[in-house]
């Protein structure tokens, strides 16, 4: 049985999310969470975390899944809109400022 939890919109490039998330993949939900409290120098650690700790609650409102054997089956990171801002240059210029975000979705399965 499955379990899964999405994240849209993170203010975070995907890139430095897949950083974090390249960790956890595979691992079982208590390593994964382990893995994470310690990354606190990783802004994305946190979001990671509460993510995997939502896809364990909703294993847990489905009742037919024992939560301590869950493991991480996939994390994927995929890269949100880009927000396009501008900031002034010299000689009159503009440049481009790109805020890039992030869509996460795991899915947990039982072991």
């Amino acid at each position: 049985m499955q379990s899964t939890a999405k994240a849209r919109h993170i203010r975070i490039t995907p890139r430095k999310v897949r950083l974090v998330s390249d960790l956890v993949r595979g691992k079982s939900i208590n390593e994964a969470l382990t893995i994470l409290k310690f990354s606190s120098r990783k802004r994305t650690a946190k979001t990671i975390s509460t993510l995997l700790e939502s896809a364990v609650a909703n294993a847990e409102q489905q009742g037919r899944i024992d939560v301590d054997n869950l493991f991480v089956k996939t994390l994927l990171v995929d890269q949100g809109p880009t927000l396009k801002r501008y900031a002034s240059r010299a000689k009159g210029q503009g440049m481009r400022i790109l805020k890039k975000t992030s869509h996460i979705s795991v899915v947990l399965e039982e072991r």
